[in-house]
């Protein structure tokens, strides 16, 4: 018997599954969905339409998707940046928005309700959030873009979508260092160990897999652990570090709870008591 497709990438359930699956899965019905775009800050995508199940990843603000079904609340979806299937609740979504005009370029800022530092927030933005800009305008030399919701966000924060916000995705990361680990994580209010990778690596145009497991069978080029440099990851059941050189890494992990600067081999040390050695090194 063939086994399923994974299911983090692949939406099928009993009743239903995505139209991409036609031929290869049979089910009573296939949708190719609708567009939508995230509209909460952050949100949450779990396997199941329950609030008490485990956090699989975040989507972003403005972050792009097709809505497969809608039940009760909660919409079934499957994310265009990777591809990640899951469930989210209805109201963290909007209509489809036009392509996004802009990015946030650092790791956390604000939406704010006026185009003044002194009005309140309407909301926090995380570092990769999309926005649609329909103006700009300058407050006591402080310019602010316009966004279509009608709040206003720092223009320095932001940059033009589409265009990398930089070439070194090693510094991208380290922007990051104190970000509090939060599995499921990633976003600048949050984040674990592949979505450091993920994120840096997007905001540099680079598309990666979500998932640890999915980095380590495919990202890059397997490499051995004396080729190490730069910008290099190293893996473990269940973990992802970036190499900051060649002794140091940068990882989100569970033992400080947060992004966090180690020695690779006081790392490997500390991780082998417990689980065991690297399974693996990669160039991306």
């Amino acid at each position: 018997m063939n086994a399923l497709p994974d299911r983090r990438l692949n939406a099928y359930r009993p009743d239903l599954a995505e139209e991409a699956l036609r031929g290869r899965l049979d089910a009573p019905r296939y949708t190719a969905g609708t567009p939508a775009t995230v509209s909460a800050a952050v949100v949450a995508l779990r396997p199941r339409p329950d609030a008490g199940a485990g956090i699989d990843t975040e989507l972003l603000y403005g972050e792009t998707l097709r809505v497969l079904d809608r039940a009760d609340g909660w919409a079934w979806v499957k994310a265009d940046l990777d591809g990640y299937v899951g469930y989210l609740p209805e109201s963290a979504l909007r209509e489809a928005a036009p392509d996004a005009t802009h990015v946030v370029a650092v790791p956390r800022t604000f939406a704010y309700s006026g185009a003044d530092l002194r009005t309140p927030a309407a909301f926090a933005l995380s570092l990769g959030s999309r926005l649609n800009v329909v103006g700009e305008t300058e407050t006591r030399g402080t310019r602010y873009l316009t966004l279509d919701g009608g709040q206003h966000v720092v223009a320095a924060h932001c940059a033009a979508a589409g265009r990398p916000i930089g070439d070194d995705y090693v510094s991208i990361a380290a922007r990051l260092l104190e970000t509090p680990y939060l599995w499921g994580g990633r976003s600048g209010f949050g984040i674990d160990c592949s979505g450091l990778v993920q994120l840096a690596m997007l905001m540099t145009g680079r598309s990666v897999p979500r998932d640890s497991d999915m980095q380590a069978a495919g990202l890059g080029s397997p490499i051995d652990r004396a080729d190490l440099r730069r910008g290099d990851l190293v893996f473990w059941k269940g973990h992802v570090a970036i190499m900051e050189d060649e002794e140091t890494i940068l990882h989100a992990n569970g033992n400080t709870m947060n992004v966090a600067r180690e020695g690779l081999s006081a790392a490997i040390e500390r991780i082998g008591w417990l689980h065991q050695q690297p399974t693996g090194y990669r160039r991306p």
